[in-house]
C-alpha cells in the first residue's frame, strides 16, 4: 500500500507492506512511522518499491476533487479531497453533512471496471458507517 506524503522537498510514496494482515491500530502506527521518515528524508529506496495501490489525500492540504494518476507499476490509486459541509436530503429532510470527494483511478488491463466500481461503493459505505458511528459517540 503506497501512501503519498508531501514533505517540503517534494512528494514521496513510501510503501506499507503486509497491510492486509494488520489491524487499524498497527496500520496507524505504520502510517505515522513512514510519514515521519518521508518528512525527514530518511526513506530507503526499498521502502518506496513494491506498492500496488496508493492512497493520496490532497484534502490534508486543502485540495478538493482531483483525478489521481496511477504511479506505474502500481495498478490503482485512491484520491481523497477535503471534506466540506453540504446540504443533503436524508429521510425527506435537508441537513448538513460532511461530504468528501473521492476518486479511484485504476488500470483496466488489470482491474475490471465493475469490480473497481463495487470497491468504490463499498468504500463509501465503510466511510459512511464509520462516520455514523463517530457521530453517535
Amino acid at each position: 500500500l503506497g501512501l503519498a506524503v508531501d514533505p517540503e522537498a517534494g512528494l514521496l510514496v513510501p510503501v506499507i507492506r503486509d497491510e492486509d494482515k494488520k489491524d487499524l491500530v498497527q496500520l496507524s502506527k505504520d502510517i505515522t512511522e513512514v510519514a515521519a521518515k518521508a518528512r525527514d528524508r530518511k526513506l530507503g529506496l526499498e521502502e518506496m518499491r513494491g506498492g500496488t495501490f496508493t492512497i493520496s489525500n490532497q484534502g490534508g492540504i486543502g485540495g478538493g476533487h482531483f483525478t489521481p494518476i496511477i504511479n506505474r507499476p502500481e495498478v490503482a490509486i485512491l484520491g481523497l479531497g477535503r471534506g466540506v459541509l453540504k446540504p443533503v436530503v436524508r429521510d425527506g429532510k435537508i441537513e448538513p453533512r460532511l461530504m468528501m470527494p473521492i476518486c479511484v483511478s485504476y488500470d483496466h488491463r488489470v482491474i475490471d471496471g465493475g469490480t473497481a466500481a463495487r470497491f468504490t461503493v463499498d468504500l463509501i459505505a465503510a466511510f459512511a458507517a464509520f462516520t455514523e458511528a463517530e457521530l453517535k459517540r
